[in-house]
């Protein structure tokens, strides 16, 4: 466990090529800068350098120093929930064996993925069980019924069962794409593509880190985005990879399914942009149908809320943006929480919640096209690198009129905290609407956000 008077150390951002130092602010510098985020003549605007999909994040984080064993036990600290307010830090999950950079939730249990290589899976908050992969810092954590994908650092996607005999045993199924298939289409010369300057890859596999899996609304299809600059749809039946997109003209950072074949992509090249999914005989084809936003700084994180009418970008400058769906994707503002860069993004009900390398995660109300900042968690003593939310069901099997949300939040601090959130809350920090000079034009439903002083 962290002590309550460790440091503030200065630290660099986990992503490539975006380093970070932690500011001192008091509240009403604090407020100011809430205010004052966009604007280039404010004295609390920060800049950052854009992401490329070069470089480790694990090189590039000061936790990275120490190494304790894997074979520690696992601490929880839990506090009194006999009476949790609207927000709670209910708990804290410690397991001292490499920074947190994945999380999926679903039901009592939890995993989380670290750079020590290690899925941990835990129950009710207590360790249940664990695997790991021979090689790769585990970026990502998908569920699909009874099967786990894992998106690694060395650009695989691994898959693995829960065992029927024993659901506490997870067992590898395969990698993707599988032996067969790199076999089959290794023989074909036309299946090899330039993935970067004299180099070739077949098209079917990732040449560089998987930084997201996203999964189709039916569940049919798996999404998977990479630091290749490209993003892969495989079909989970067979584990076929069906299409490569050249999507983006840097990494892709983030990639998140909405309904009705419609799929978003986010780069470090600072596009948004959004895809729609047409069957064609026995494959697939991916369409460009928009792009929601041009800007310098990277986008870093997406969203979609559970009615798939909103679409959330999160972005290098700390700010999230928004967009209706519902209106031809009409740019709806900007929520300014942040100081630092927006890491993680997640959406449950009428929340969204926004994880930043300023430590804190911010807690939003949607009404409308309305967003409040109901709320800002800390206790993190490093950057919030991942979010998983699942509705409380404690409280629905009560009948509670409030709404709860269990949400988690992974750190580089190497440690998971778990917060009861309340979807009936009052307001408690000022309302954010839409920025009257960040709205689209009547003619333009895209947002395009220029830098003036960005990289020259």
């Amino acid at each position: 466990m962290f002590g309550e008077n460790a440091g503030r150390p200065q630290f660099m951002q986990s992503e490539p090529r975006m380093s970070t130092t932690m500011e001192s602010l008091t509240d009403d510098e604090y407020t100011m800068r809430r205010s004052s985020a966009a604007s280039p003549m404010s004295p609390y605007f920060y800049d950052q350098g854009k992401l490329s999909g070069e470089g480790s994040p694990m090189m590039m984080s000061p936790w990275n120093q120490t190494a304790s064993s894997p074979f520690s036990k696992p601490q929880w600290s839990q506090v009194d929930d006999t009476n949790i307010p609207q927000n709670a830090l209910v708990g804290s999950l410690v397991r001292e064996e490499g920074h947190i950079y994945s999380l999926a939730a679903s039901g009592d249990l939890l995993y989380t993925g670290s750079d020590s290589k290690n899925i941990r899976v835990w129950k009710n908050l207590q360790e249940y069980s664990g695997f790991k992969s021979n090689s790769g810092l585990v970026k990502t954590i998908i569920l699909s019924a009874n099967k786990i994908f894992t998106g690694h650092q060395d650009g695989k996607i691994r898959v693995w069962k829960v065992s029927p005999k024993n659901p506490s045993v997870h067992k590898r199924a395969g990698t993707l794409p599988t032996l067969k298939d790199i076999f089959k289409s290794s023989i074909k010369p036309s299946n090899y593509v330039e993935v970067r300057r004299h180099k070739t890859a077949l098209w079917i596999r990732h040449s560089d880190a998987v930084s997201c899996l996203s999964l189709s609304e039916d569940k049919t299809y798996l999404y998977s985005s990479s630091w290749d600059r490209t993003i892969k749809v495989w079909r989970i039946s067979d584990s076929k990879c069906l299409e490569s997109i050249h999507a983006h003209e840097d990494a892709v950072n983030a990639v998140v399914c909405g309904d009705q074949g419609v799929m978003y992509s986010g780069s470090a090249d600072g596009t948004v942009k959004v895809w729609r999914r047409e069957v064609r005989g026995k494959g697939l084809k991916h369409a460009a149908v928009k792009t929601l936003l041009k800007q310098e700084c990277a986008v870093t994180a997406l969203a979609v809320d559970a009615t798939g009418s909103m679409v959330y970008c999160g972005a290098s400058d700390g700010l999230v943006n928004f967009w209706e769906r519902d209106k031809q994707f009409a740019h709806g503002g900007v929520l300014k929480g942040h100081k630092l860069a927006v890491l993680c993004l997640s959406a449950a009900g009428t929340l969204v919640f926004s994880g930043s390398a300023d430590k804190t995660i911010c807690v939003w109300k949607r009404e409308g096209v309305i967003h409040t900042c109901v709320s800002v968690l800390t206790g993190h003593d490093g950057p919030v690198k991942c979010l998983a939310v699942e509705e409380d069901r404690e409280s629905a099997a009560r009948g509670d009129h409030d709404r709860r949300w269990i949400l988690y939040s992974g750190s580089l601090d190497k440690s998971v905290k778990v917060w009861s959130v309340s979807e009936s809350m009052s307001r408690i920090h000022h309302r954010i609407a839409s920025d009257a000079d960040s709205l689209p034009s009547v003619s333009d439903s895209s947002f395009s956000s220029g830098r003036t002083n960005g990289r020259n």
